[in-house]
């Protein structure tokens, strides 16, 4: 275990703002907390690694988990960590706080000092931010536990929507009682986060149609039944089911991302074939949005006189805070960073995120927290030149830590 005495600011700190952690959390984070957390944030933002390949990231946080004297520590899903702080009474609720560890094919253009060495790969979505503040929290909860035990989870294959429902069909999480996550967001600054009731994130199920009719001579299109003209009928109606059937008073989104026909300018094909996304806030407005692209795909392509096969693939759920997550969240954002801290969403999301399969099976809440330094850039994420500012490592530690804190208390006392 790496000790730096008090004061001391190694290397790995060299270029790190003056305000990391914030001046109102810098008494319950110590100088050695500083350098362990920002030294593996950078090692993992320096060594990304895609959806189901992060074993070296999982070395690099069982070794944290260690140096913060957690033994208790599970390798679950192939590549997820579970961690457990004891709580004051191991008969008390247990909660869990949750960060996500993998990293996008982008190529970085930061520019910073510790930008990827994996050529194409990167943290582009702040994942590197979010390991790091759950060893954080857990840090902070080894010397200030929850009434019951915490369960510090570490999920892959966020990017994929595929991590959650491994990690939660691994037993791992069986009794959990509640569950915390957050993401860093450049649209707020430190110290400002989200933690509303109601949908946080939209469903992010895909399409695939193939529409299959007859090829002839471009100058004979009467010989064929056309798919590309079936496909561009088909592209203007799939418009229509958001602006006309679903209500106004909810979110939607169908959008076509490829379309892919012929070979050759004077040539009908046989085939068109379409994929595409489809988003909603709502489980009901999923049900209708998905039947309405498959309603469609039959109507037009009778129509066009072609034969269809459609594909939904269901992805990740709406993300919907429920009352009391969100209540346990925002009393944790208030009690850590005091008054007005919490701010609003202020506008519908609709990118998916798989935080919304354990908030099927438990209560609990998603943040979006503040990672833009003042005055700094607004860069999207999945961007190359994302980056997440450091002083929001140790935002979400103390807020995670303080929600699971928040939760089991209040869930032990309801059990009484």
């Amino acid at each position: 275990m790496t000790v730096f005495p008090a004061g001391a600011v190694p290397e790995t700190l060299a270029g790190a703002p003056p305000d990391v952690p914030p001046a109102s959390l810098a008494p319950i984070f110590s100088a050695e907390d500083v350098a362990l957390l920002i030294a593996l944030r950078r090692d993992l933002h320096r060594h990304p690694e895609l959806s189901w390949q992060e074993r070296g990231t999982v070395e690099r946080l069982t070794a944290a988990l260690h140096r913060s004297g957690i033994r208790e520590i599970e390798t679950v899903a192939g590549t997820g960590l579970v961690a457990r702080v004891p709580g004051r009474d191991r008969g008390a609720p247990v909660t869990a706080v949750r960060g996500d560890i993998d990293a996008l094919p982008i190529q970085e253009a930061t520019g910073l000092p510790y930008s990827s060495t994996v050529p194409g790969v990167m943290h582009a979505c702040g994942h590197d931010i979010h390991a790091t503040w759950a060893i954080g929290a857990a840090r902070l909860l080894v010397r200030a536990p929850a009434a019951g035990d915490t369960l510090i989870v570490l999920q892959p294959a966020e990017e994929v929507g595929e991590g959650a429902r491994a990690m939660l069909a691994s037993s791992a999480l069986d009794g959990v009682r509640a569950i915390f996550g957050g993401h860093v967001d450049r649209r707020f600054e430190i110290g400002q986060v989200v933690a509303d009731a109601g949908p946080l994130a939209a469903s992010a199920d895909t399409f695939e149609i193939e529409l299959t009719g007859h090829g002839a001579h471009g100058a004979r299109p009467h010989e064929s039944a056309d798919p590309v003209v079936g496909a561009a009928a088909l592209i203007g109606a799939l418009q229509t089911i958001v602006s006309r059937r679903l209500s106004p008073a909810s979110a939607g989104v169908v959008t076509v991302g490829t379309i892919h026909a012929g070979t050759a300018a004077n040539i009908i094909p046989e085939s068109a074939s379409l994929t595409g996304t489809v988003r909603a806030t709502d489980p009901e407005s999923r049900t209708l949005l998905l039947a309405e692209v498959r309603r469609l795909s039959g109507a037009i392509a009778d129509a066009y006189r072609l034969r269809v096969a459609v594909t939904l693939a269901e992805g990740t759920p709406p993300l919907v805070n429920p009352v009391d997550g969100a209540a346990w969240a925002r009393t944790a954002v208030d009690r850590v960073l005091g008054p007005g801290a919490a701010v609003p969403l202020g506008t519908t999301n609709m990118g998916g995120e798989d935080f919304a399969c354990y908030l099927e099976q438990m209560p609990g809440a998603f943040m979006r927290i503040g990672a833009r330094e003042p005055g700094g850039e607004r860069w999207a994420a999945h961007s190359p030149r994302f980056h997440a500012a450091e002083a929001s490592i140790f935002v979400g530690a103390a807020v995670l830590a303080d929600a699971a804190r928040v939760a089991s208390t209040a869930l032990a006392a309801r059990d009484d």
